[in-house]
């Protein structure tokens, strides 16, 4: 601690002179400015360092994953092109099927489980009913038979090409249902069920006159070349026949039964099948009696089944007067002689207009039933054929099964043709044998263009 000493005395005990003489003490030098301080880091700082660090390792992870796995990815989606291309499938198919399918208990319940008061009919497929959805729409349903040897993923694939065929001649696939064993098929409903009902009936025919038969003939023709050359598949119908035409609300014509034959799998190669399936009467006799199969094939069916709309009779038990037999032979008979006024069905005969217009669609009819294969129309040329009445025709050659007799009662049509064929070939009876199904089964080849 400081201390002082206090000194009291009556003189003046210190010199004044020495006082005033003394240097002044000396100042300290001043003290320099202190810096400021930095200021204190923010708070949380330290804390967010290692979480930054973190997220950049976790960026470049994910980059390199994303490298990693996008040559992985476009192999895959690679391989599945190919493999949709190979069967003719879209890329966006697979998300259309679950559109396309239907759970089987909404189908039962849209049929009442599949009632008798709901049956329609009874094809070689199997048998059809009416439904109706929920929301109140009518619909077809087929009930395909259990033999058809495909799985589940074959026959979605199957259902995809079909559904992807529209136009306005053609039945419409809504969906498809499989569970289990059972395969179903979803079709738009038709009220006015199929041209043979009305076709064949002595009084439901009087609602079908001149301008509707025109109209249906120029659907149908329609609709086979939508299905041969406007279609994303070459399809072959092989079963046009008039049952398997249906009419709707306006009577218009739309063809059912198309695109079945790879889903009941046949034995096809190349244009040929070793299983001959149709209807008596609408097969190409080529197709009938070798197996060949083309396009020409299906203009064949077509003549005749425009014979039998103009004549108002089945094409295989067609009866005339006193003339019992063969359709084809009976029409290319009275072409020959200039009466094909006796073909035409007595509902249509009236004004001579009428009548010239009808015999020109007998002669278009004529052209595709003729027995060469290489001299029958493409359906391109017959829709250009009923389109322009200016267009000049070709004089048809005899028809297929041909004969010059009228048909004994024991001998069948295709016999006679058979032997004939056989007569005229001097070959063994069997090279041309007859490989045929009796069922109604409508078979088609789908190949991707």
């Amino acid at each position: 601690m400081p201390s002082c000493i206090v000194r009291y005395e009556p003189y003046s005990f210190f010199n004044e002179s020495l006082l005033a003489e003394a240097p002044p003490p000396l100042l300290s030098p001043p003290q320099p400015a202190s810096l400021p301080l930095p200021p204190p880091p923010p708070p949380g700082k330290a804390d967010k360092t290692p979480r930054t660090i973190i997220i950049i390792v976790g960026l470049a992870v994910t980059v390199v994953i994303f490298i990693v796995c996008i040559p992985v990815i476009l192999m895959k989606r690679r391989k599945k092109k190919l493999v949709n291309k190979r069967e003719g499938i879209r890329d966006d198919d697979t998300s259309s099927a679950e559109s396309l399918q239907y759970e089987f208990s909404t189908i039962r319940a849209a049929t009442d489980n599949f009632s008798n008061d709901n049956k329609l009919g009874q094809g070689g497929f199997g048998p059809v009913y009416k439904g109706k959805l929920s929301n109140g729409q009518e619909v077809a349903v087929k009930r395909l038979a259990a033999n058809s040897g495909q799985g589940d993923l074959e026959f979605k694939n199957e259902i995809l090409l079909v559904a992807r065929l529209e136009h306005r001649n053609l039945i419409r696939l809504l969906g498809f249902c499989f569970d289990g064993t059972e395969r179903l098929l979803i079709y738009e409903f038709v009220p006015n069920a199929s041209l043979d009902h009305f076709l064949f009936d002595p009084v439901k025919r009087k609602h079908l006159d001149w301008e509707r038969r025109s109209k249906i003939i120029g659907g149908l023709a329609r609709g086979i070349l939508y299905l041969h050359e406007d279609s994303r598949l070459r399809i072959i119908h092989r079963d046009l026949k008039a049952s398997n035409v249906l009419l709707d609300a306006e009577m218009n014509p739309k063809i059912s039964d198309f695109g079945m034959a790879r889903l009941f799998a046949m034995d096809e190669s190349q244009g040929i099948t070793s299983k001959i399936a149709g209807t008596y009467g609408y097969m190409a006799p080529e197709y009938a009696m070798q197996g060949k199969m083309s396009v020409k094939s299906d203009v064949f069916s077509f003549g005749v089944l425009v014979l039998e709309i103009l004549g108002g009779q089945r094409n295989t038990c067609f009866i005339n007067g006193e003339y019992v037999g063969n359709l084809l032979s009976y029409a290319w008979r009275n072409w020959r002689e200039g009466t094909t006024s006796n073909l035409i069905d007595p509902m249509l005969r009236g004004s001579s207009g009428l009548v010239s217009d009808i015999t020109r669609c007998i002669h278009i009819a004529l052209l595709c039933v003729q027995e060469n294969v290489a001299d029958r129309p493409t359906m391109a040329a017959v829709v250009l054929m009923l389109s322009s009445l200016s267009l000049a025709l070709s004089v048809p050659s005899k028809p297929g099964y041909y004969m010059q007799i009228d048909v004994s009662p024991n001998i069948s049509p295709i016999q006679g043709y058979k032997s004939r064929l056989i007569s005229e070939s001097n070959r063994p009876a069997k090279s041309t044998s007859i490989c045929l199904s009796q069922n109604e089964m409508s078979i088609s080849e789908l190949d991707p263009r």
